[in-house]
């Protein structure tokens, strides 16, 4: 005789992504409004000075003293790949691009600030934690609520899209670490 378990139907593999649900695009979107206009901010402390932040003057200083070449032309670079993929993050457009933008700038500000503690004030926690943000977010896509919606290559994300663009941002990022002194 065969135990009822072995004769019951065993579930069908699914053929499908999972479909998204209001609760996880809810998720997603407040991710993203979060660590986008978090990183946005930041980048307009570079840019501006606003939020108590340098400028480009006081930001160029840094990178200068960071061992970056064109420490001014540095402070916009940053400022704008904050600003620009915080706010593309936020709004869910171009997520793949915006979250790599802001992996590759993560990375770098990881390797500046050192390994040689996890827990603040002088460790990396931070900046890991909005630098897996961004990449899972690159990873997973926007979620439903977001402007890539509307547009037809980035209406259903897709893996590879978001794992090109990962690819991308740290390949630019190790070109730039390789530039510093």
């Amino acid at each position: 005789m065969t135990s009822p378990s072995a004769t019951a139907p065993h579930p069908r593999p699914a053929t499908r992504s999972t479909p998204s649900t209001p609760g996880h695009d809810a998720g997603l979107l407040l991710l993203r409004i979060v660590l986008g206009l978090t990183m946005a901010a930041h980048g307009t402390q570079k840019l501006f000075g606003w939020f108590g932040g340098g400028g480009i003057d006081g930001t160029g200083r840094f990178f200068t003293a960071s061992g970056y070449p064109a420490g001014d032309a540095m402070a916009v670079l940053a400022g704008l790949t904050e600003t620009l993929g915080g706010l593309g993050l936020a709004a869910g457009l171009l997520t793949p691009l915006a979250g790599a933008a802001l992996v590759g700038t993560l990375v770098n500000a990881i390797a500046v600030h050192g390994t040689g503690s996890f827990f603040a004030p002088a460790g990396i926690e931070y900046e890991l934690l909005l630098t897996a943000g961004a990449a899972a977010l690159t990873l997973t896509g926007p979620g439903r609520y977001a402007v890539d919606r509307l547009l037809p290559v980035l209406r259903t994300h897709r893996l590879a899209h978001g794992a090109m663009a990962l690819i991308l941002g740290i390949v630019l990022a190790a070109v730039l670490l390789l530039v510093r002194n």
